[in-house]
């Protein structure tokens, strides 16, 4: 009995510091976006200001910046474009690999894999050489290409789906003389739901945190996203560490609300098609 408490003592200690580490960054953030520039100076980063001297002129100074609405604007292009396609993409090809037997189908899931598996920073050279000569250095289409060819998550997320869809399904509607394209949009796609819902979850979070590659491939002030028009409060120049953190903590928002609305699909779409019966 003694060693059961303690041994869910231990459990809850180890939870509870896993959700300290987990909340500190942010909670530091939030006070730094609450103070004034001489107390970041003046006080502790691990305490509010005083509450007379608590200010909410940095979150207005952020909210009235005319490149917040063109960042806005610009990464939900992107990732309207890109969410789309890689749904597309990777159904349709997780459908194929899953459902269709070819030669050389054990060579391009190998390929997909070891894409998977090669950081991109290792083949960065050559992606920039391949986005210019397309046209698209300096245009929103350069993160869109990006984003939907360079990650593969979806494919993984989309054949493990699929696997656990039973075949008698595709068998009992071919008998029905129904098409596979027919078979695939109105039976597969529709049982896939869960699937998108992940898909398109992480996919919005990945996008919207990203900063390198528009930051690389989209230098204009006219093309900044939410993460670049952070930029402006982090140079040498016109830095201003608590105005930088009330800027993160508004574009921190739409990501908070879109894992706590949608957390439960991220996990079954996850785990579902993992187990055949």
């Amino acid at each position: 009995m003694h060693k059961k408490v303690i041994h869910q003592l231990s459990k809850q200690v180890l939870c509870l510091g896993m959700v300290v580490i987990v909340l500190a960054p942010i909670l530091l953030t939030l006070f730094a976006a609450l103070k004034t520039k001489g107390d970041m100076v003046s006080t502790s980063p691990l305490w509010l200001p005083k509450w007379n001297k608590i200010t909410l002129d940095n979150f207005k100074k952020v909210l009235n910046n005319k490149y917040l609405l063109i960042g806005f604007k610009n990464t939900g292009i992107i990732l309207i474009i890109s969410i789309f396609f890689n749904i597309m993409f990777g159904t349709i090809t997780a459908f194929i690999l899953e459902r269709f037997e070819f030669r050389g189908k054990a060579v391009i899931i190998a390929l997909f894999f070891i894409g998977m598996l090669i950081p991109s920073f290792v083949t960065e050279i050559a992606r920039f050489q391949v986005i210019q000569k397309l046209h698209l250095y300096n245009t929103l289409g350069a993160p869109i290409v990006i984003y939907i060819a360079s990650d593969l998550m979806q494919l993984y997320i989309y054949r493990q789906f699929i696997s656990g869809i039973s075949v008698a399904l595709d068998e009992a509607a071919l008998l029905d003389g129904c098409s596979y394209f027919g078979l695939f949009t109105r039976i597969i796609f529709p049982l896939l739901a869960p699937a998108t819902a992940t898909v398109c979850i992480i996919k919005a979070i990945n996008i919207i945190n990203d900063m390198y590659i528009p930051y690389l491939y989209m230098p204009k002030n006219k093309l900044r996203t939410l993460t670049t028009f952070l930029m402006d409060y982090a140079n040498a120049q016109q830095g201003s560490w608590q105005t930088l953190a009330a800027g993160i903590i508004i574009i921190m928002i739409p990501t908070i609300l879109i894992y706590i609305f949608f957390q439960k699909y991220i996990l079954a779409g996850v785990a579902a098609g993992a187990v055949k019966e």
